[in-house]
């Protein structure tokens, strides 16, 4: 019996926000494996802000092609093999894509280590695009020092939500930003944040000039726009800036907006990096190990956004884009 494969394709571009109709959901026969190629059931697939580039004719990441299947990280068993060293009922992860049936050359994917924690934990806490990820940005650029002030744009998404608890464990003050009461407790009452701001009903300046009096020393940011601006206007003497993504942007990004204030960097004698997680993989072994030894002893909180169906792939991404998840946006492939 021939096996069927389910798939969102790209059926346009967007302009602007990203809406179910420019998606499409096809079907159709898988093709026999070739040597070198296995075949992964899709369980989980990780909704990460760089799918929204990906959409675009062009750009930083790959772009996906009209009527091409719509590109997304994801953990699966591998049920057909011709690969002896990737049998059938392996759980491996990688670039999967928005499908029921991935096939795929076998060095495309990794084995994951059930041990450590369970599939959708590799996508998240443990996955390249969120745990690896805060770990890379909070380790390696931030680096905060004990009594150090970090603070956090997007806090109680999945990388934010990390990276502040990061830098908790490195002995900082960690302010986070959010939108709503809901997360701003969120990240105080669950994730042992000492402040956090409501972008949505405080003035972010204000606020940051009111809990960071002595300035920011770490600012670790995944928004862009204004509230980078505000960060900037805060910092203190040699301060270090983390460029981790600017989801404020990504609707519109033929018209990015800037930092109006980045003379501030000149000012106070402070740095901006930005960084890809994939420029950092002498690393991996150290972040993996770190997380998963915080996952295990419960120190480390990451909650989970489900969203379930293929068919409700691009709610998912809806949901991240518009704040409405806590933690890490999962689709559970059903």
């Amino acid at each position: 019996m021939t096996e069927i494969n389910q798939r969102v394709t790209l059926a346009r571009r967007p302009e602007g926000p990203t809406t179910p109709d420019c998606f499409s959901l096809e079907e159709g026969p898988v093709a026999p494996l070739e040597l070198g190629e296995i075949r992964v059931a899709v369980e989980w697939l990780s909704i990460d802000a760089f799918i929204r580039t990906t959409l675009r004719a062009e750009g930083f990441h790959r772009s996906v092609p009209i009527g091409g299947t719509v590109g997304a990280l994801g953990a699966g068993r591998v049920t057909e093999s011709t690969v002896d060293t990737m049998p059938v009922g392996t759980a491996v992860r990688g670039s999967l894509g928005a499908q029921t049936l991935a096939t795929m050359s076998a060095n495309a994917v990794e084995p994951i280590d059930e041990s450590l924690a369970p599939l959708p934990a590799h996508l998240g806490a443990l996955g390249l695009t969120t745990g690896m990820t805060a770990w890379v940005g909070m380790r390696r650029i931030g680096m905060p020092k004990p009594g150090d002030t970090v603070a956090i744009s997007a806090a109680a998404g999945a990388v934010g939500s990390i990276a502040g608890q990061i830098a908790r464990f490195d002995g900082a003050r960690v302010i986070g930003i959010a939108g709503g009461p809901t997360k701003v407790a969120h990240l105080v009452d669950t994730l042992g944040f000492d402040a956090a701001i409501d972008y949505k009903n405080e003035d972010v300046n204000d606020r940051l000039s009111e809990l960071a009096p002595d300035g920011v020393d770490v600012f670790f940011d995944n928004v862009g726009g204004d509230i980078l601006d505000a960060a900037l206007d805060n910092l203190a003497m040699q301060a270090r800036v983390i460029i981790c993504g600017a989801i404020s942007q990504y609707d519109n990004m033929e018209n990015v907006t800037g930092p109006s204030l980045y003379l501030r960097l000149a000012e106070r004698q402070s740095r901006m990096e930005g960084f890809a997680v994939y420029h950092f993989r002498d690393s991996y072994e150290q972040a993996t190990s770190e997380l998963a030894a915080w996952l295990a002893d419960g120190s480390l909180v990451m909650p989970e956004h489900i969203v379930h169906g293929l068919d409700h792939f691009a709610d998912a991404l809806q949901v991240m884009f518009t704040g409405a998840n806590l933690g890490k946006t999962l689709v559970r492939v059903e």
